[in-house]
């Protein structure tokens, strides 16, 4: 069987939490990346330890799985290489021949470029273009690095095999679907589409093999980078009554001396909000159901994970049984299963890979 857990706001919804569960509870064969490259982070923790990962796949904390990153992701060399001996995964890992390489003038353009820089915002890790140049029939790719040679395998045909003998595989996209450069804000986007049905192209696996889709959502929503201001459920002063569960996390941030320019930057603050990559502060907003509904549809959700839950309901930190939530909390999870039209399989109540829900 093979699933794909995907993003269903604007990324950073905690997806490595979920990869992590998975792995670990599921024991799947195969943990491929997908996605667009190292522009967007997954945070997991492993014995305690914290890792902020851009390259190797978050369910490298299964010690079982082959792990894999598919053809469809740019891949940093320097960076993949400090990753594996962080992780310690070299002998478990392979990369597609065909992924794209991010060379150093692609990064260069990435930091230098105006429209990049300013009006996209982007991270200036390279991705947009080499993505570019990969159009053009110009990028480099990973079959001509040498020091990549002994990790190369054909990702599709690795991953087919083990779905055709029974096995499970785990995919793992990468950022959100509201940075899809199809579907996204435009042109506040990254530089390819980010919806279940990439992540499936990236890895090499057709439809017809996919069984389960998890759309993942936090509790609220937050995104990093250029356009935040036009999201339409963004909290400011005015309109923070309207989401009491960020009202009364703002409360708290102030009790316990949180300061900022403005009531987002609080709760952003507060909240532990800042981007794996850049470090930026993200703009936090509240749970937008619209949104949520359309990435669902677009997505092909079976199953919908809610993280970040303990974050704005503190009184469910640690809550590893439904019957345990507060009638509030269970009433906010049931909103948005009601709103987004699937079931909620996953609640997330804490950092630790444990720390969940499970109510398939």
């Amino acid at each position: 069987m093979a699933s794909i857990v995907v993003g269903g706001h604007f990324g950073d919804e905690g997806k490595g939490k979920i990869v992590s569960y998975l792995a670990l509870n599921d024991k799947p064969a195969v943990i491929a990346r997908a996605g667009v490259g190292p522009n967007a982070g997954h945070t997991v923790y492993k014995s305690g330890k914290k890792y902020g990962l851009r390259m190797i796949p978050c369910g490298f904390v299964y010690e079982d799985a082959r792990l894999l990153i598919g053809a469809g992701v740019l891949v940093d060399p320097n960076l993949l290489l400090k990753e594996l001996e962080l992780t310690g995964t070299q002998d478990r890992f392979a990369l597609d021949r065909r992924c794209g390489i991010i060379e150093a003038a692609h990064k260069k353009l990435d930091s230098s470029d105006f429209h990049l820089t300013k009006s996209v915002a982007t991270t200036g890790t390279g991705c947009g273009p080499a993505n570019a140049d990969r159009a053009m029939r110009k990028l480099k790719h990973a079959s001509e690095v040498p020091e990549l040679k002994k990790y190369l395998t054909d990702v599709p045909l690795e991953i087919n095999n083990a779905v055709d003998e029974g096995k499970d595989v785990l995919v793992e996209a990468s950022q959100g679907f509201g940075l899809s450069l199809f579907y996204g804000a435009y042109p506040n986007v990254t530089s390819k589409d980010t919806s279940a049905s990439m992540a499936a192209v990236d890895v090499g696996l057709g439809p017809t093999k996919i069984s389960e889709v998890i759309v993942v959502y936090k509790a609220y929503m937050s995104r990093v980078g250029a356009g935040s201001q036009k999201l339409p459920t963004l909290i400011t002063k005015q309109n923070l009554g309207k989401y009491p569960e960020l009202k009364a996390t703002y409360e708290r941030a102030l009790c316990d001396g949180t300061t900022g320019k403005d009531v987002n930057e609080v709760l952003a603050r507060y909240l532990g909000e800042a981007g794996t990559v850049t470090g930026r502060l993200r703009q936090i907003c509240g749970f937008d159901y619209e949104l949520a509904k359309y990435s669902a549809m677009v997505n092909g959700a079976t199953q919908v994970a809610v993280t970040c839950l303990d974050k704005v309901f503190p009184e469910c930190s640690g809550v590893r049984d439904y019957s345990g939530l507060p009638k509030n909390v269970r009433d906010y999870i049931a909103g948005i299963e009601k709103e987004v039209g699937v079931n909620v399989t996953f609640i997330s109540t804490g950092p630790d890979a444990d720390d969940i829900i499970d109510l398939r």
